[in-house]
C-alpha cells in the first residue's frame, strides 16, 4: 500500500466518509482502556489515540511521519511492554498477517487491549473491488479479511473478543449524493444486514495461561525436629569438659553398686 494513494483516497469524499466513521469508533473504543504505553501501528498521518489517556503515545510503520520506521511484522519493541495496540486497515495491505498478530501478541502485557480495523469482503465494498477497473488503487488493492477468519487467528493465539462493530452500509458511491439516497441502508443496517457492513471494528483481550504450584507445608512440618550439624563443633568450654567427667564418674558408680 502506497501512503501517498493511501492519502489522496482519504481526502476524497468517499475517503472522508470513511475517516468519520473509524474516527469516531477509535475514540470511542480507546477512551476508557488505561495503562501506560500506547501503539498504533498504520496511518500514522491520523491520530486514532487522541481520546486515551496514557502517558506513552506513539505511531509505527514504514510511512513518512511515523515516530517508529518499522516494519509492523518484526518491530524492534520488548515483550510484554503495550498496554494498548490499534491498527486501523494494516493487516489486509501486509503479505503476512498472521506474523502481525503474533507480533502484536508478543508485545502486549497480560491482558493488554488490541483493536482492529478492516475491510470486510463480504459486502457492498467487499464486491466493488471485482467491478474497478483500477484495482491498483487504494483500497481495492488490498486482500480483504472475512471478520470471522479473523476471530479464528486472534483465538488460535488466545486472545479474547470483548467488543466491536460493523458500518458503512451504504454502497462505495464516489459522490455524497449518490450515497445520500442510500442513506437508510446505514440507520437500518445493524438490524437487517449486520454481518454486511463494508468495514468492521474488533477488540480483543491477550489472555495468559499458567499455573500456579502448590507446594505442601515442609518447612513447618520439621521446624519442631533436630537437625544434624553441617560442620563439626570445637569443645573448647571446660564447663563442657566437667559436666563430661560428671556424667562419667556417675556413670562408673552406678556400676559398681
Amino acid at each position: 500500500m502506497s501512503a501517498q494513494n493511501a492519502q489522496q483516497w482519504f481526502e476524497t469524499s468517499l475517503g472522508k466518509y470513511l475517516l468519520a466513521h473509524e474516527q469516531s469508533y477509535f475514540d470511542q473504543a480507546v477512551a476508557n482502556i488505561f495503562g501506560y504505553n500506547a501503539i498504533q501501528i498504520g496511518l500514522p498521518q491520523f491520530n486514532f489515540l487522541r481520546s486515551n489517556r496514557m502517558p506513552l503515545q506513539f505511531s509505527a510503520g514504514t510511512d513518512c511521519g511515523a515516530s517508529l520506521r518499522a516494519a509492523a511484522d518484526f518491530m524492534p519493541i520488548e515483550s510484554g511492554s503495550m498496554d494498548l495496540v490499534i491498527m486501523p486497515h494494516v493487516l489486509e495491505f501486509n503479505e503476512n498477517p498472521h506474523q502481525i498478530l503474533r507480533e502484536v501478541h508478543r508485545i502486549l502485557i497480560p491482558e493488554g487491549h488490541v483493536v482492529i480495523s478492516g475491510f470486510n469482503p463480504l459486502s457492498l465494498w467487499g464486491a466493488n473491488r471485482y467491478f474497478k477497473p483500477a484495482r491498483s488503487d487504494f483500497p481495492w488493492c488490498g486482500n480483504f479479511i472475512a471478520l470471522s477468519r479473523l476471530k479464528d487467528w486472534l483465538k488460535l493465539l488466545d486472545f479474547e473478543m470483548t467488543g466491536g462493530r460493523l458500518c458503512c452500509y451504504t454502497p462505495p458511491f464516489k459522490r455524497e449524493k449518490w450515497r445520500a439516497y442510500f442513506n437508510f441502508m446505514e440507520a437500518a443496517g445493524d438490524r437487517w444486514w449486520p454481518i454486511s457492513g463494508g468495514v468492521y471494528f474488533l477488540q480483543a483481550t491477550k489472555h495468559m495461561h499458567g499455573m500456579h504450584i502448590i507446594k505442601p507445608g515442609w518447612k513447618n512440618a520439621l521446624a519442631g525436629k533436630k537437625r544434624i550439624a553441617s560442620a563439626a563443633q570445637r569443645f573448647n568450654d571446660n564447663s563442657i569438659e566437667k559436666k563430661l567427667h560428671i556424667n562419667g564418674y556417675n556413670q562408673i558408680n552406678s556400676d559398681k553398686q
